[in-house]
């Protein structure tokens, strides 16, 4: 059995993004897969069945580099590729290494100069791309997610409680990635016939309290750890979402799915992946600026100031 170590530090959406990859390893190379992240991300992977041995790191590949040689890998699979992973390649350099085109240039010939050279191609077809002298294909199943079980009676206790809901995501690493409360507010005033629940962390509290004043609604914002946040997408009727973590994880599940694109734009290839599974999934964008996309990550701020690509975006449910 070969061993294959995988290397994504982060975040949380790029890490759900590399399953259909460690899935593919497992069972077409009939490999023990090891997987090498930041410690806070180890949560998403712990869980999951196709994965040996999580490795983790909190500041520095010094801290690992001993235990990975001890593993003696006969192949490395950077779907990370930045200078901290390929000092990984070269501490384990008995290891064959294989990575992907991060299609750096082109993603910022597009933000900067809004020269449209890149691929119409998910990021997880560009790593099955990049990976195919590895011998592995795409079998089309989508992104796996797992959940622990303490997690699973969670979201069952709050489904029995709570009915028929659907899920609000409100939060984002990135300021211009996260809809407004004005959108929030719109939405959960419209359909009074519904039951809402709010999830993001404790970045977004500030907007939860000002949505929770309403009679339909359950604010779990700040109150919920990742594992929890998952479960309740999991039963949940819909999911409304930015460019986040979360949005990837309701695409596991195949809830029925509204996107919300702010600063960054699917383009990029960061948008809800589902293989060839069919899947109930609305996409909001507002495609009339000229500034979008500002950036491939998000801002703390409006650039321009006036924050259109969201502001000016009313969503239907």
């Amino acid at each position: 059995m070969k061993k294959v170590l995988v290397v994504r530090y982060s975040s949380i959406g790029d890490i759900v993004l590399t399953t259909p990859v460690v899935r593919a390893i497992h069972e077409q190379m009939d490999a023990e897969v090891h997987y090498l992240t930041k410690r806070p991300m180890a949560q998403l992977l712990e869980h999951h069945p196709y994965i040996h041995t999580v490795h983790t790191i909190d500041r520095d590949n010094d801290e690992v580099i001993g235990h990975l040689l001890a593993e003696q890998f006969d192949v490395m699979v950077d779907l990370h590729k930045n200078l901290r992973s390929r000092q990984i390649k070269k501490a384990i350099p008995n290891a064959r290494y294989y990575t992907f085109d991060k299609k750096n240039i082109d993603k910022w010939l597009l933000v900067n100069l809004k020269w449209d050279r890149l691929p119409d191609m998910h990021l997880v077809d560009r790593y099955f791309d990049g990976l195919s002298a590895l011998g592995i294909v795409n079998d089309g199943k989508g992104l796996d997610y797992y959940i622990a079980e303490a997690d699973e009676a969670y979201g069952s206790m709050f489904s029995r409680d709570y009915g028929d809901y659907t899920a609000l995501v409100l939060g984002a690493n990135y300021y211009t990635k996260r809809p407004p409360l004005s959108l929030w507010e719109d939405i959960i005033t419209r359909y009074q016939d519904r039951t809402f629940a709010l999830l993001g962390g404790k970045d977004v509290v500030p907007v939860a309290d000002s949505l929770a004043v309403h009679d339909h609604v359950i604010n779990r914002c700040g109150k919920t750890s990742l594992g929890q946040s998952a479960s309740i997408i999991k039963r949940a009727s819909q999911v409304v979402s930015g460019d986040t973590g979360l949005m990837h994880i309701a695409a596991a599940y195949r809830v029925p799915l509204v996107s919300i694109w702010g600063s960054t734009v699917p383009k990029l290839g960061m948008y809800p992946y589902y293989g060839d599974q069919e899947a109930d999934h609305t996409l909001v964008e507002n495609e009339t600026l000229g500034c979008r996309p500002c950036s491939k990550l998000g801002h703390d701020r409006c650039p321009k100031g006036h924050f259109k690509c969201m502001n000016d975006l009313r969503i239907t449910l």
